[in-house]
């Protein structure tokens, strides 16, 4: 039974790193912290390449399986892959329908974990400060960047799709908003719409190639300089809060390859301007609640992640 139990949590926390990762400006790293499994899926991610070559290639299937946490691996995909094809028409729909109360509900989420990831500081010393500084102000103006408008030839799909996974389990950095700033997120969801083999197959190259040798870098650099790291990535997770900031004003537009018109900059303001430059509510009662929702959502599942590491430990293999 807790092992059944322990499986479906993975799954669970794969499919909300799954709805996270199809917003733009929101990350599945973010949720991976979240939830406590942030630390062992890059070190699962590590072990292929080493394990590959020292088991795979002699024949050792199960010691193989065995040091890249496979089951592990195998489970959170599924969860991821599942939200994506279920939950991308949903979350669509929301952003279209209810901006401001989904905004809200990812800027508390973001806002909370931001304590959270500094909880895992071993030391807080103020040369922290540091590079907590240089990751906000670099999430920041990655935020600000103007959507590009590029040729979605071969290589570029292979290049997005490696930058897309780098910032993927980055917490604060979003790989749908890297894929938007590169003028590729349109190209890649129309590839997956209309399932072309080809395309996603050389954006899937990418992001595999990516995800193996920057997890390697990242989790090499943690284990040398983990309070600096989590400084860095705490500040790229408040470099982010830009944008998903609930009031946003568009400040120009552009046509899109269907010939529709759709947001290529736009700026955070107050709540009063939004509603004076959109003729619109800013409805700021309900992005309070939905702020209040998504911060509790992060201190419900930071709980749950605290339990469920009393029982049986967040690094046990499955």
């Amino acid at each position: 039974m807790k092992g059944i139990r322990h499986l479906a949590g993975i799954f669970l926390r794969g499919m909300a790193m799954g709805a996270a990762d199809i917003v733009p400006g929101v990350s599945g790293g973010t949720i991976a912290f979240i939830t406590g499994i942030y630390f062992r899926l890059l070190g699962a991610i590590s072990a292929i390449p080493s394990a590959f070559l020292r088991s795979l290639v002699k024949g050792r299937g199960r010691r193989f399986w065995h040091e890249i946490d496979g089951s592990f691996l195998i489970v959170l995909l599924a969860g991821v892959l599942s939200s994506v094809v279920g939950l991308a028409n949903a979350i669509t729909w929301a952003l279209e329908t209810y901006p401001i109360a989904l905004w809200s509900f990812f800027f508390g989420l973001i806002l909370a974990s931001v304590w959270h990831v500094l909880g895992r500081l071993k030391r807080w010393r103020w040369v922290l400060l540091v590079p907590l500084a240089l990751g906000t102000a670099f999430a920041w103006w990655v935020t600000t960047l103007t959507i590009s408008r590029v040729e979605p030839g071969a290589l570029m799909f292979f290049l997005s799709g490696a930058l897309a996974i780098c910032a993927m389990i980055l917490p604060g950095l979003s790989g749908s908003f890297i894929l938007l700033v590169l003028g590729m997120y349109a190209p890649v969801l129309t590839a997956v719409r209309d399932f072309d083999p080809v395309t996603l197959l050389l954006f899937l190259g990418g992001c595999v190639v990516g995800l193996l040798s920057f997890a390697r870098i990242l989790g090499f650099a943690l284990r040398r300089a983990h309070d600096p790291i989590l400084a860095l990535l705490t500040g790229f997770m408040i470099g982010a809060l830009n944008r998903v900031w609930p009031w946003q004003v568009v400040t120009s537009w552009r046509t899109d390859s269907g010939g529709h018109q759709v947001p290529m900059e736009q700026i955070s303001v107050t709540p009063m301007h939004y509603a004076e430059v959109t003729g619109e509510p800013a409805q700021v009662t309900v992005a309070v609640v939905a702020l209040l929702i998504g911060i509790a959502v992060v201190l419900s599942g930071e709980w749950l992640a605290a339990r469920f590491e009393r029982e049986q430990g967040d690094d046990a293999r499955v």
